[in-house]
């Protein structure tokens, strides 16, 4: 299935990053250090940068935390976004401190007159507000909605989604009642039918808010990536996102690859290289494992977005990697290394994965110089099978 076209939204400004529109869908995390200490947080949002994270979101709990965004925010190497509950002030003291914006959710705040004074001083700096719908946060259903829904024989999925969006809906109420339009949306589940559901609801309403895509409380690595990579990828398939985070229980710089993982395998975004690997079978006659993960680790140095594939079967992988950029495909003690399906090189076993790393490197370089190469034709592949003769 392709990716279907985009849907069209309007486009907010969080610091010099711009979402919504026709602007490259953002990747985004969390900090999980104590924003009370701006050392720490600033070390941990270097770290995330320096992974491709293009916008940091940091807790703000209480006034220490609060207190401590004027030696945070101007360090910062990328925007920040303050996530604030309940207490109105402390959206203010982030205001002040310059965050380039608000996880918010107006309904929250008890008086109408706080809400009034946030949304004055966030107009003023144009500073999006974040409208952040989770499942497990939700209010009650009243009985009238639940015995509405029931008129259309909803699912438990359709009931909880429907929910998730009236509830921003709310939220949204609230800020465009004050003539405040600078909005951002997010609607995130742990169910992932629920949070698919709810973001499609809220798309196919007639508004332009551009939203943020989540699978919240996805997990530990393994399956906190599928999880997410299902939710995410299904609805990025459908055009339907424009900033995403993968939350996953480890370190967060994980979470900035895996994001650029999801938006890569869909050809949504480029960063760095992809390596294409086979799975292994019985054919395999080199120690795939291994080099695999020696060139995934090389790889993580290589900024230039290449396509590298590792082949352990010359029966099938120069065919199967014939659109890498790069390649090895390794059989009988021996390896091929080829470059846009045509054979570079073979070399002994021991030498493989030294000489994969030098044509990467050579290939980059070439990309710099301006040197374009052309694709083999599918035809042209058939010498590569005399290797077991070789």
């Amino acid at each position: 299935m392709l990716v279907a076209p985009r849907r069209k939204t309007r486009v907010l400004h969080v610091g010099n990053v711009k979402i919504g529109g026709d602007n490259p869908i953002v990747v985004q995390s969390m900090t999980t250090s104590d924003t009370r200490d701006p050392a720490a947080t600033l070390a941990q949002i270097a770290e995330l940068a320096e992974a491709g994270c293009e916008i940091v979101r940091i807790a703000v709990p209480d006034r220490k935390a609060a207190a401590a965004l004027p030696d945070i925010v101007p360090y910062s190497p990328v925007p920040l976004i303050a996530d604030i509950h309940f207490e109105h002030t402390l959206a203010l003291k982030a205001l002040d401190a310059g965050i380039h914006g608000l996880r918010l959710n107006p309904g929250n705040i008890r008086k109408h007159e706080d809400v009034v004074e946030v949304v004055k001083k966030a107009k003023e700096r144009m500073t999006p507000i974040r409208i952040g719908v989770n499942y497990g946060s939700v209010p009650p259903m009243p009985q009238e909605f639940v015995d509405e829904m029931a008129t259309v024989n909803a699912t438990q999925a359709e009931l909880r989604a429907e929910w998730m969006v009236r509830t921003a809906l709310g939220h949204i109420k609230i800020l465009e009642d004050l003539d405040y339009h600078e909005i951002k949306v997010s609607l995130k589940a742990f169910e992932v039918p629920v949070m698919i559901e709810a973001y499609r609801r809220f798309a196919a309403l007639p508004n332009d808010y551009p939203l943020h895509l989540g699978v919240t409380e996805a997990g530990t690595p393994r399956a906190g990536s599928v999880r997410s990579a299902v939710g995410l990828g299904t609805l990025l398939a459908l055009g339907i996102g424009d900033t995403i985070r993968v939350s996953l229980t480890t370190d967060p710089t994980e979470e900035v690859f895996v994001g650029f993982e999801i938006l890569k395998t869909l050809e949504l975004r480029q960063k760095g290289a992809t390596m294409i690997a086979c799975p292994t079978c019985g054919r395999v006659e080199v120690d795939l494992f291994s080099i695999a993960n020696e060139i995934d680790v090389f790889l993580n140095k290589i900024d230039e977005p290449i396509r590298v594939a590792v082949m352990g079967c010359i029966v099938n992988g120069p065919g199967e990697a014939r659109d890498a950029d790069v390649g090895l495909a390794g059989g009988n003690s021996k390896g091929i290394i080829f470059r846009k399906g045509k054979i570079v090189r073979t070399v002994p076993e021991a030498d493989m994965v030294q000489a994969l790393k030098d044509e990467i490197l050579k290939v980059v370089e070439d990309r710099r110089n301006g040197v374009v190469e052309e694709s083999v034709n599918e035809y042209q592949y058939k010498p590569m099978l005399t290797l077991t003769s070789v």
